[in-house]
């Protein structure tokens, strides 16, 4: 083939020379070609040809030797350009071997980035060793820090179901004050005052409680935020144990012009095992007992467990749950005969608004006035329906309940005594816990709230959320602007106020109740946290 170029550059001519077309005889026509076409051809080469030249220096740095040009640049420009649609098998099995450290040495594995850098650096790593120390490095920090949250879960567990140095203190030296000192055994309330424990024209409040420091911030700032403390009855009930450190608390620090009434439950002759099925299935049942006071890590694989899931296996457990204490208020209206309503407050509450409105509250009939858990600004907390709270794989719940029905929350009630005594609510609440205690709690497993949503279904009264927020104890992110806003706010969950767990950012709003200059406090070294 010759190339003519004439010396005006402005034709070029190409035409076949003797060579291998000679045999056949043939002779090629002369072709011409514009000088525009030349230069954008030429422009064009100038280019792509770095282009083609910089990705394939990069396919071959990365360790891409089985694969055609055009296959590793379609690869770089993406999967819709690939010229091949799938690799080789071969080209697949070298991809996923990079990270296969099925064979990988376990014990030695760096704890961080730059021991793993200096590690590559000391035994001069090739690409795939250092992608399978990598992988194995994340990996280990992924279980151990597993394993750091199970075993933090455990810890609070236990924590939560202690009673700490402190209270234990302060409960040991009232009992003492009580034993010795004769204002500490003072009636409560005087003689003269007695006749208001009984006037329905005042509001009273019962609270049920071992916690003498929980009860007092409980009824102090209850008191310290009424609009007419004048008015409020506090009838503060507890076991045999603390009935004297409780007495001798609210005896030597008067909340006038309020009242407040301590009474053990020994002291109510009827609340025996005979009257109250579920205290008598409680104590009699050796499981049950085991199941909520024996060693909860003894038997079980925790590490089978999520943390979320381990930390409501463990609340399931809470010794308080088979308490007495606990079941008290299903009782009410046969622990108050002579009342009409009351307002039933956990000990782990702080009330921050007057609460007298709720005395005025029209229930339409309804016995139970309650916040419902199942709407609200706080998608975790509130969002609570049957299904959070019962086993409903089982055919009994299944078929008797619906799971989407809405949950509502004990904490902060008002309760209409008149209509409870006219409906059957006590005896469906013993029916369901005889059921529940016969088939090994398989029911559910949470507390003494799943048989108070049967037992009061159909008697719930919604109340306006601003009365009653959730999820103190457990939810680390509610929000400070909606606590100094609510009416009542509630610690439910493992990280009480006067527990070492709780989170310091919520915990002030308990604490400034807390009169930290009393000299038994002191004494116990109970101290103000920030």
């Amino acid at each position: 083939m010759q190339v003519h170029i004439s010396p005006s550059m402005r034709r070029i001519t190409i035409s076949t020379s003797p060579g291998f077309l000679d045999p056949l005889k043939m002779k090629g026509a002369a072709r011409y070609l514009s000088y525009r076409c030349l230069f954008w051809t030429i422009l064009s080469l100038a280019f792509f040809l770095p282009f083609l030249f910089i990705t394939t220096a990069l396919v071959t740095l990365d360790g891409v030797h089985n694969c055609t040009s055009l296959d590793c640049f379609g690869r770089k420009l993406g999967p819709k350009l690939s010229w091949k649609r799938h690799g080789s098998p071969k080209s697949q099995d070298k991809y996923s071997s990079l990270f296969d450290n099925r064979n990988e040495d376990i014990t030695d594995i760096p704890d961080s980035m730059d021991a793993l850098i200096e590690e590559a650096r000391h035994k001069q790593y090739d690409m795939p060793t250092l992608l399978r120390r990598m992988k194995s490095m994340v990996e280990n920090n992924e279980e151990k820090v597993r394993a750091a949250k199970l075993q933090e879960a455990l810890y609070k567990h236990y924590a939560s179901s202690g009673v700490p140095k402190g209270l234990h203190c302060l409960a040991l030296k009232l009992t003492g004050e009580y034993s010795s000192n004769a204002r500490a055994r003072q009636d409560l309330p005087s003689p003269d005052l007695a006749p208001r424990l009984t006037d329905p024209a005042l509001h009273h409040l019962v609270v049920a409680t071992d916690n003498v420091l929980a009860a007092a911030v409980v009824v102090s700032s209850t008191i310290r935020n009424a609009a007419e403390p004048e008015k409020i009855v506090f009838h503060v009930i507890t076991d045999k144990k603390t009935h004297a450190a409780m007495h001798a608390w609210f005896a030597l620090n008067p909340q006038a012009p309020a009242i407040v009434e301590v009474k053990g439950v020994h002291q109510f002759e009827w609340l025996t095992r005979d009257n109250v099925p579920v205290l008598e299935a409680m104590e009699s049942s050796q499981d049950i007992k085991y199941y909520y006071h024996g060693d909860h890590a003894a038997g079980t694989n925790i590490s089978q467990y999520s943390p979320t899931i381990l930390a409501a296996y463990l609340q399931a457990r809470s010794p308080k749950y088979i308490s007495i204490m606990n079941h008290l208020r299903i009782y009410l209206p046969d622990l108050f005969p002579e009342l009409e309503k009351v307002v039933f407050l956990d000990d782990d509450v702080v009330v921050q608004k007057d609460l007298g409105a709720l005395f005025d509250l029209d229930l339409h009939g309804k016995v139970n006035g309650a916040v419902e858990t199942c709407r609200g600004d706080d998608t975790w907390v509130m969002s609570k329906t049957f299904k959070n709270y019962f086993n409903f794989s089982h055919p009994i719940i299944a078929s008797t309940f619906d799971p989407d029905k809405c949950a509502w929350a004990y904490g902060m009630n008002v309760f209409d005594l008149r209509a409870w005594r006219k409906a059957d609510i006590t005896r469906v609440y013993h029916y369901w816990q005889k059921q529940n205690l016969q088939l090994n709690l398989t029911l559910w497993r949470l507390g003494t709230l799943p048989p108070a949503l049967i037992a009061f279904d159909g008697n719930v009264h919604p109340i306006p959320e601003k009365w009653h927020m959730l999820g103190l104890g457990y939810n680390m992110k509610t929000s400070l602007e909606a606590v100094e806003n609510a009416a009542v706010v509630h610690y439910n969950g493992q990280a009480k106020p006067w527990l070492d767990i709780a989170f310091p950012q919520l915990r002030r709003f308990w604490s400034k109740y807390v009169n930290y200059s009393n000299e038994f406090i002191r004494q116990c070294n109970i101290l103000e946290r920030a």
